[in-house]
């Protein structure tokens, strides 16, 4: 199992320190830094996260206002000089927090944490899952899905029947429901079934008659997955 993870901090020498404690750790994988509660804001909405670690004293949007505005935020673990923050933090769910300096057998204590928790929080994948239509609990299963849009705080679920279903969830949610080899996001309101995609043309996908975009960023992630790694790169 993989943590995905991004390290916030305003300081360059106190993200690179956490950056090379989480290389040392096996099911950490880092998938971005950023130096401030705003650019953090906007990489998640492109990269959702599992766990993040964040500095608390940044200008302009500290860290513990930073998490009270996400609605739904990854897992938190602080890091930061000051300790007297420490029973805010906890007033919003951290994990764990970190003091700096921060020693390795500290930071690891930590993210072990976070690995028992995202183990035991780890749902078997199905065949099918159920959502909550106009009041009613719907069985949805997993063959039937093309794609799914996210919409702010709906979802919807689009079936090779023709037929869409609404629901109060978040894109990420749906995400941890579903088969990851028969799915891929491709934009940050856009996931796929990988058999069901009929075309690929520049950053646009065509199945069902419809036109999904890939985020550029996500582009040679998204043709890997769906064609493959030697396939799209000999074209």
């Amino acid at each position: 199992m993989k943590i995905s993870c991004v390290i916030i901090d305003d300081e360059p020498l106190a993200r690179a320190g956490v950056r090379d404690y989480a290389e040392k750790v096996g099911f950490l994988e880092v998938i971005g830094e950023c130096k401030s509660a705003t650019e953090a804001r906007a990489f998640l909405e492109e990269h959702p996260a599992d766990l993040m670690f964040l500095d608390i004293n940044m200008p302009k949007v500290n860290g513990l206002e930073f998490v009270k505005s996400l609605q739904q935020p990854p897992l938190v673990i602080f890091t930061t000089a000051y300790r007297e923050f420490a029973s805010d933090s906890y007033d919003l769910d951290a994990l764990d927090y970190l003091v700096k300096p921060i020693t390795f057998e500290r930071f690891y204590k930590a993210v072990n944490k976070a690995y028992q928790h995202f183990e035991s929080t780890a749902r078997p994948v199905l065949d099918h899952f159920y959502i909550k239509v106009d009041g009613v609990i719907t069985k949805v299963n997993v063959v039937e899905v093309l794609y799914i849009e996210g919409m702010k705080d709906y979802i919807k679920v689009y079936l090779s029947d023709g037929s869409r279903l609404i629901t109060l969830l978040s894109l990420k949610q749906v995400e941890a429901l579903l088969p990851g080899d028969q799915f891929v996001r491709v934009h940050r309101s856009f996931i796929v079934a990988k058999n069901k995609v009929e075309s690929i043309e520049g950053n646009t996908i065509h199945m069902a008659g419809q036109e999904i975009p890939i985020a550029s960023n996500l582009r040679a992630e998204v043709l890997e997955q769906i064609v493959g790694d030697k396939f799209w790169k000999r074209g």
